[in-house]
């Protein structure tokens, strides 16, 4: 149970009207709310999914700096997890915490919610996620539905918060002060600011999955939907799509329809998936160098979506191998998912891609490899997304909370980058590599491909490797 001293005296020295007028300055970037709907807050199992993920992906602190101790334990959750639109509203609170968890840390022991209540560290991520939350709701109460199931560590939780509700209002508004800042979106560093104004002027991908669809039967499907076809979606607030101009199977919608979208038959049944432009970009370029009855292998790729695409685009006449994939368990799941998109010609392999043979029985028909390595993903612009849809390590949101990786961890990634490119390079039948990262990072892209050229051992190729830089604008 938590349990709260101190908040009846306190309230008569403060004037609610005058915090709630400073904290209205909080996390939403000094814009104008007006026309956007009021929010009401989320499910009781979002938070504690949140809270969960926020727990596994949180900023670790030296011992001399902790505030706030976190437990080991997860949350009971609910049996919603598997739901998409349930997960990605838990991941994008969990993030949004993990961005601000200095300074909501920083609002909880100034509020003297810490230490002057007894809390066990098993709840601490709950009441940070549930914390960012209430904030951003200018601290008003949540809306409840009626069918609401109703989870008891949420609810003791909110009822703390509620109790300190102008302790944290005034503790958010000297945050605000003492940084000299419109809002505390501002003490954000400028890399993730800049991040977070692309994701939201960027589009929505869909590539069309012409194994159960032609690209003029979309058409007229979303033309009965009441959308239109367009040159551009730029700056368009309507409903409309455009054709991509560099993949001829991609569709572009504004980001404002995704909510309309996901609904619709059409992505339900897996005719239209949605996907990051840059793994378009990728098997379309494999596309380019394909001959007849080329096979394919693809390395490191935890996007069963990439490697569906990549078969759609090969007509199931190619076989497409898939190296680097995780753990056999979910095999029922992904011969399910690539029956469900029409998907007949994908074979996995188990082993480690730098333990495979280059004279591979199996691979004596591959003449291309699309090599998909770790990275540090900065150029993604929605990472929350891109976790959902490529199946990343939520690890991957910690690095974007901060703008950018350290130097030891660019250089470990920038080695393996390496060695898995030269063994790539060392495959005999192969004709030609595919190099793709979500990287920003010089290192990670034209610096490996110039080292790999450098000193790639010829073995019996016929002729070296050439290299072609090409890198997609991402601003």
């Amino acid at each position: 149970m938590l349990n709260s001293t101190g908040e009846l005296e306190f309230s008569n020295e403060e004037n609610p009207e005058i915090i709630s007028q400073l904290a209205s300055l909080a996390l939403c970037g000094g814009k104008s709310s007006a026309g956007v709907p009021e929010k009401t807050g989320y499910p009781d199992s979002v938070y504690v999914m949140a809270a969960n993920i926020f727990q596994g992906i949180r900023i670790e602190k030296s011992a001399q700096k902790v505030l706030i101790k976190y437990g080991n334990e997860p949350l009971r959750s609910l049996s919603k997890s598997e739901d998409q639109s349930f997960r990605r509203l838990s991941y994008e609170l969990a993030f949004s915490a993990l961005k601000y968890q200095d300074i909501l840390e920083t609002i909880l022991i100034d509020s003297c919610i810490f230490p002057s209540t007894t809390i066990p560290d098993h709840l601490s991520s709950l009441i940070i996620v549930m914390l960012y939350d209430f904030q951003d709701r200018k601290f008003q109460t949540r809306v409840l539905s009626d069918n609401e199931e109703s989870i008891s560590e949420v609810q003791e939780v909110e009822n703390l918060l509620n109790s300190f509700k102008i302790k944290l209002a005034a503790a958010l508004a000297r945050c605000r002060i003492k940084h000299d800042a419109l809002s505390i979106y501002h003490i954000l560093p400028e890399t993730v600011r800049k991040q977070e104004l692309r994701a939201s002027a960027l589009p929505l991908y869909a590539w069309i999955n012409t194994c159960k669809i032609s690209p003029e039967e979309v058409y007229n499907n979303l033309k009965r939907r009441g959308y239109h076809k367009v040159k551009s979606v730029l700056h368009i607030d309507d409903k409309v799509f455009a054709v991509d101009q560099h993949c001829y199977d991609v569709l572009i919608f504004p980001s404002h329809l995704k909510n309309d979208l996901i609904n619709i038959d059409l992505f339900k049944d897996y005719k239209l998936i949605f996907q990051d432009k840059s793994r378009s970009l990728a098997v379309h370029s494999v596309k380019a160098l394909l001959n007849v009855d080329d096979d394919i292998l693809m390395v490191n790729t935890s996007s069963w979506y990439t490697v569906a695409h990549m078969s759609v685009l090969t007509n199931n006449t190619s076989k497409v191998f898939v190296c680097g994939a995780q753990s056999q368990a979910k095999d029922p799941d992904l011969k399910t998912l690539f029956t469900k998109m029409g998907c007949k010609n994908i074979e996995i392999l188990r082993e480690l891609f730098i333990n495979i043979e280059s004279k591979d029985h199996r691979l004596q028909k591959v003449k291309v490899i699309l090599l998909l390595p770790r990275c540090s993903g900065l150029g993604v612009s929605n990472p929350v997304e891109f976790i959902l849809n490529e199946h990343e390590d939520t690890e991957f949101l910690k690095d974007h909370s901060q703008g950018g990786i350290s130097q030891e961890k660019l250089h470990s990634l920038a080695q393996q980058q390496y060695e898995q490119l030269t063994h790539a390079m060392k495959l005999t039948k192969a004709q030609a590599v595919v190099y793709c990262t979500c990287s920003v990072y010089p290192e990670e892209n034209e610096a490996v491909v110039k080292k790999a050229l450098e000193f790639q051992d010829l073995g019996n190729k016929v002729q070296p490797y050439r290299g072609t830089l090409l890198r997609q604008c991402l601003s």
